[in-house]
């Protein structure tokens, strides 16, 4: 989306931010995203989702759940694995390259998925890492963790369990 402008040069055409880097893009006109909705980077702190951005230590695909560990003190996301033992702390919705900067996101709905069932329960994957499945791990030192219900056959709502080791 455009907009008009008038500025010391007179008027000049613009484009509308659909997501912010914070106080450099101070009083520019904001545009709903491709979703049609406002992202959370252009909401006041405290509305919408709860994220943090951290350094991704591999490639991450949109959708894929993350784990949170510390590399020698530094934090770091990766995706999450029920086969090593890596729980789900929470999401991306972008697609990220290793060493960049992930949104982290701690609660609301993963989209980008494909194949869900709507209604059904749905556990961190041991065979998918960053992935879900309805089918639970058995395999000894594996985790069960649910993680949420899918609500269409795109989209699960993420509230993840504690996971359990099994034995």
């Amino acid at each position: 989306m455009k907009y008009l402008r008038i500025d010391t040069n007179g008027i000049a055409e613009t484009t509308a931010i659909n997501t912010s880097a914070g106080a450099g893009d101070a009083n520019k006109i904001v545009a709903t995203g491709s979703d049609g909705r406002i992202h959370s980077s252009l909401m006041p702190v405290g509305i919408g989702a709860e994220t943090k951005n951290i350094t991704a230590s591999e490639a991450l695909s949109a959708g894929d759940l993350v784990n949170i560990w510390s590399d020698s003190g530094t934090v770091k996301c990766r995706k999450a694995d029920a086969s090593n033992n890596r729980p789900a702390h929470g999401f991306v919705l972008s697609p990220v390259s290793a060493d960049a900067s992930a949104t982290v996101y701690f609660e609301g709905t993963v989209t980008g998925l494909t194949g869900l069932t709507a209604g059904s329960r749905y556990c961190l994957s041991a065979t998918t890492p960053g992935g879900v499945t309805t089918t639970i791990p058995t395999t000894s030192g594996q985790i069960y963790q649910p993680i949420g219900y899918a609500i269409s056959t795109t989209e699960l709502t993420f509230e993840p369990d504690e996971p359990i080791v099994r034995a």
